[in-house]
């Protein structure tokens, strides 16, 4: 329905001596993207390589073997490469002996495409992420009337491309679905995790606290674990792009705050489903913090498009002055204030203004969201 910011960029290095790595949750369209690519590239090959014959093709690591099996592709896609144990030593071998053809590698699972081809891949890839849709990409194909009327059901049914362009009764199942698929398939195949309740609870408090700055502590004592536990925890969820982490923003003053993360998700339907909360907006009490989640990631999607990957942060004082949303590019702060209704008059923190003169916020509000998409 859309077409992706990122289509654009990896086309722009195909055939330049570099493996391509394209990571993104299931379902954000990877196999879409790289299926279009194809199109547009003469003598390509898709391969998935959850298919038994592709996997076993492959696992035997003999390069002539896998050459011949190729044919004459110049460009192959390997999707879901991170269930083929070694993956990066036979994609490496695979360049080295072959350099003309174009690799592009997907996987749904960052931490197991990792720690199967950077090291191996050292110097030879560039990496890319996928997000779900992302309204600046809509911006091309519906109006600004069109979008604004879609933003309450995107708040409650994110913007997964398959879910979207579904009709409304059906958006619920499917995210519901799909949630399930995170839990319970990567988590558990990839991570060897049997405990995957912990998991579901774990996810669910996060979906309670959004907008909120979380206490690991509090959080071990609720589910009954360990510390190091749930922080292993959060970190294999974040490295399967269902979570996101900001950690707060100090440059050392002494009322800021300095070890308190936020987390929020990468879809906001993802976090209702977990909740089985589609409530429509105005008969719902979470609307600031979907709000919240939905513009800070709005905003990573728009830069993390046009390539450019700064240091985020929430900011907050002790005495609770706060701003949802920072950037940190060399010395630049800038950020946003995410409020859903306007409240007509805002003022930046003064703690801020004095420690950050130079540093703009902006309130971003359901009405002017464009503002998000200004570089």
């Amino acid at each position: 329905m859309f077409k992706r910011a990122l289509s654009e960029r990896i086309q722009n290095w195909l055939f330049q001596s570099k493996v391509i790595l394209l990571f993104g949750a299931r379902q954000v369209g990877k196999t879409t993207l790289c299926k279009n690519l194809i199109k547009n590239n003469p003598n390509s090959l898709y391969l998935l390589c959850e298919q038994i014959a592709v996997k076993n093709i492959l696992e035997t690591q003999n390069i002539s073997t896998i050459k011949a099996f190729l044919g004459e592709a110049k460009l192959v896609v390997l999707d879901e490469a991170q269930v083929i144990p070694d993956i990066g030593k036979i994609i490496k071998l695979l360049h080295d002996t072959h350099p003309e053809i174009q690799l592009i590698a997907t996987g749904s699972c960052s931490f197991e495409l990792a720690n199967r081809l950077n090291e191996p891949l050292t110097g030879r890839a560039l990496q890319f992420m996928l997000y779900p849709l992302g309204f600046h990409e809509m911006q091309s194909a519906l109006s600004s009337v069109d979008l604004q009327e879609a933003l309450p059901d995107c708040l409650r049914f994110g913007l997964y491309p398959g879910i979207y362009k579904e009709s409304l009764a059906k958006r619920s199942e499917l995210l519901i679905n799909l949630s399930n698929q995170y839990l319970y398939k990567d988590l558990l195949i990839f991570e060897n995790i049997k405990n995957s309740q912990k998991i579901n609870q774990l996810l669910k408090l996060l979906a309670l606290q959004l907008g909120n700055a979380v206490s690991i502590h509090e959080l071990a004592t609720q589910l009954g674990l360990s510390r190091s536990t749930v922080e292993r925890f959060l970190d294999i969820l974040e490295k399967m792009f269902i979570i996101i982490r900001l950690g707060s923003f100090s440059r050392n003053l002494r009322k800021e705050l300095t070890k308190k993360a936020k987390y929020y998700f990468y879809d906001v339907g993802i976090r209702n489903a977990l909740l089985n909360a589609f409530a429509p907006l105005d008969a719902r009490n979470d609307i600031g913090a979907l709000w919240e989640n939905f513009a800070i990631l709005e905003r990573l999607k728009f830069m993390h498009n046009r390539g450019q990957q700064p240091n985020c942060y929430f900011w907050r004082t002790h005495d609770r002055q706060e701003i949802d949303y920072l950037e940190e590019s060399g010395d630049h702060l800038k950020g946003f204030e995410c409020k859903w209704q306007n409240p007509k008059r805002y003022q930046v923190p003064s703690a801020f203004t004095e420690a950050y003169p130079q540093s703009p916020i902006e309130l971003v509000h359901s009405l002017n969201w464009p503002i998000l998409f200004n570089a």
